[in-house]
């Protein structure tokens, strides 16, 4: 703010948008994970499964988005204080409209990217975790 001469009123106004984007894109990631999860995929048809879930969740996040930004843009698009003497709302129309569009994209890319290698060291690691243990019952069966 001191740096920017950014205004409070505008500054508070995009902090709001940014709580309101991370709800909306939190809520996203959680649905297409929740979705993932449900089909309970083998480690050999994870990556189809995961495409069949982000295409069949595709549709519904273009609408939210789409509603969402189009609701906005008035409110993006004009600079009135609503009320009158209040701050203007156009900042937090602005964060929470780039976000969207910016988080649609890389949410759609990066969440099942990253499940995926989460999901195969899991798959790894219980992998690793089963010889260990059989190899320390056969090494150590009084401690069974």
């Amino acid at each position: 703010m001191l740096f920017t001469g950014t205004p409070m009123g505008v500054m508070v106004m995009i902090m709001i948008g940014i709580l309101i984007l991370m709800g909306i894109v939190v809520n996203n990631g959680i649905v297409l994970v929740d979705q993932i999860n449900q089909k309970q995929p083998a480690l050999d048809k994870l990556s189809g499964e995961i495409s069949q879930v982000c295409i069949s969740r595709l549709r519904p996040v273009l609408m939210t988005v789409g509603t969402t930004v189009l609701g906005l843009l008035p409110l993006a698009l004009g600079d009135t204080q609503l009320g009158g003497g209040g701050p203007s709302y156009s900042p937090m129309a602005i964060a929470i409209i780039s976000g969207l569009t910016f988080s649609t994209v890389t949410s759609l890319y990066l969440v099942p990217l990253c499940y995926q290698a989460l999901y195969r060291m899991r798959y790894n690691a219980a992998v690793r975790l089963g010889r260990a243990n059989s190899l320390s019952r056969r090494l150590m069966p009084w401690a069974y």
